[in-house]
């Protein structure tokens, strides 16, 4: 029996290869804008922030939502509405950093650190750097949205679906809120954290991207609700596993500090999970740890036991688990084309055995 193989449009490398040279191209292309040599602080900044790693599962599954649909090679300008969703996770990142005072991002000093010390002749130039990176970020988030604007006239015969480009950009500030709500000292909810899950990554990373590729290449309805059917219990995976590398995963490997997350302190899943099944006592040193900002490398292993002894690590990975089982079910009975389906299906595997 002949083994059915991913369409290679679908190739993750090339996908990478593709929009990366469209994302040069266009920071080459703001260098020489009529705004001075000072914008090229922040077009170098960006590209060394790209440049340092990244998924790039944004745009891939922009793609694969394409491929998806149709079986044909998809326009320049369907890569490049890819490409704009990477300039929009930049600027989330960005702006992420900033609310969560990370220092490193990818290995690398995060942006407000890195303008920091690009202006560290001045005496304010910690205050300087993070409004800098505000700025930077905003770049990134208009810029996103100047990438998506065809080029040539013949690309104009493309609906780009810029309703589900503006809920994604809606739900992402509101997942961002509700992020930020989650370290505040108060009980932990459930409902709330896996809310925070919904719109912070399930959708802006999952649903919206494949979708718009869908929708580009003229999804029906069906098809379009079958894509985000796969692509939301994976969304829910994906964070899942990245909370779990946040405190057990090795920083070498994450390109993460071991203690940012549990400094943070966020109401996350794994934590609500750990207050739910902990002794008053091991609740009290949840309490006095998570979020506090002094947290030694001894408070976090005593934080990272409770986790493990009250079995809310286990939890996390049976859930994992059975999202994955969903959305490859779900993936599996979607109206689509087959070869798009193998891609997806290895994207799935992946993600569930990440640890990065």
């Amino acid at each position: 029996m002949k083994t059915l193989q991913a369409d290679p449009i679908m190739d993750v490398g090339h996908v990478q290869q593709h929009v990366d040279s469209i994302l040069r191209t266009f920071l080459d292309r703001q260098d020489e804008s009529a705004c001075g040599p000072e914008i090229s602080v922040f077009t170098d900044l960006l590209r060394k922030m790209l440049a340092a790693g990244g998924k790039r599962i944004r745009p891939f599954l922009c793609i694969a939502g394409w491929s998806s649909i149709s079986d044909q090679v998809p326009p320049q300008l369907v890569y490049r509405i890819a490409a704009s969703l990477e300039l929009f996770h930049a600027f989330a990142l960005i702006h992420d950093d900033i609310m969560d005072k990370s220092a490193t991002r990818r290995g690398l000093p995060t942006a407000q650190h890195a303008l920091a010390s690009h202006l560290q002749y001045l005496p304010n130039a910690d205050i300087l750097g993070t409004n800098a990176a505000i700025l930077l970020g905003d770049l990134a988030l208009g810029w996103s949205y100047d990438l998506i604007q065809p080029e040539l006239p013949q690309e104009d015969h493309l609906a780009v679906p810029y309703t589900v480009l503006s809920l994604m950009r809606t739900e992402t500030a509101v997942g961002q809120y509700m992020d930020l709500l989650a370290s505040a000292p108060t009980t932990p909810s459930l409902a709330s954290a896996w809310k925070v899950i919904l719109y912070k990554t399930a959708k802006y990373t999952f649903e919206r991207p494949i979708q718009i590729g869908a929708l580009l290449a003229g999804a029906s309805e069906k098809q379009t609700r079958s894509l985000s059917e796969f692509a939301l219990p994976l969304g829910e995976a994906f964070q899942l596993r990245d909370d779990l590398l946040g405190i057990f995963g090795d920083p070498k490997t994450t390109g993460k500090p071991a203690l940012d997350d549990l400094r943070e302190g966020k109401h996350t899943v794994l934590v609500c999970s750990a207050y739910e099944r902990a002794t008053k006592s091991q609740a009290r040193i949840l309490r006095k740890n998570l979020g506090n900002a002094q947290l030694t490398d001894d408070d976090a292993q005593e934080t990272r036991e409770i986790l493990l002894t009250t079995g809310a690590k286990e939890v996390v990975e049976e859930l994992i688990t059975r999202r994955y089982r969903t959305a490859v079910e779900n993936l599996d009975a979607a109206p689509i084309r087959p070869e798009a389906t193998t891609a997806l299906r290895h994207l799935a595997s992946n993600t569930i055995a990440r640890t990065v």
